[in-house]
């Protein structure tokens, strides 16, 4: 491999890196589901990101061709990270509302509640006579 390509490796495992490791601590150290939620789907995987474009980098150096297994790992992880995270906070959201578990106390306060009785975020169904109730009818 050139300098270039050793620099440009380097800089990306130390990026990637740099925000795995952000994100797994925020993982283990944020006190509530819906912060520690963050870190996985956010910082980790712009970390493995950069993780994945660097091998990339250094293989074709290495071996003169490109590879498309990182590519679809990436795109896979980008795709699937936030869907998770989604359904994750839904689910979390709905066992706060029915009771189910108590939420612990976050650094940024109570989350907002809605001006009107339900939760924004779980499959309840809307109150009639609402712009929400009549929007497909």
């Amino acid at each position: 491999m050139n300098g270039v390509m050793d620099i440009m490796v380097t800089i990306l495992v130390l990026i990637g890196g740099g925000f795995v490791l952000i994100g797994s601590w925020g993982l283990v150290r944020l006190p509530s589901t819906m912060e520690r939620l963050h870190g996985p789907t956010k910082a980790t995987t712009l970390g493995l990101g950069a993780l994945l474009l660097a091998s990339m980098l250094y293989f074709q150096a290495k071996l003169g061709m490109w590879s498309a297994h990182e590519v679809l790992i990436s795109l896979f992880l980008f795709i699937t990270a936030p869907i998770s995270a989604n359904m994750i906070a839904k689910v979390h959201l709905h066992r706060v509302r029915i009771g189910a578990i108590t939420d612990r106390d976050s650094i940024a306060g109570p989350p907002p509640r809605p001006a009107t009785g339900g939760d924004w975020a779980t499959f309840e169904a809307p109150e009639q006579d609402t712009p929400a109730s009549t929007a497909n009818t």
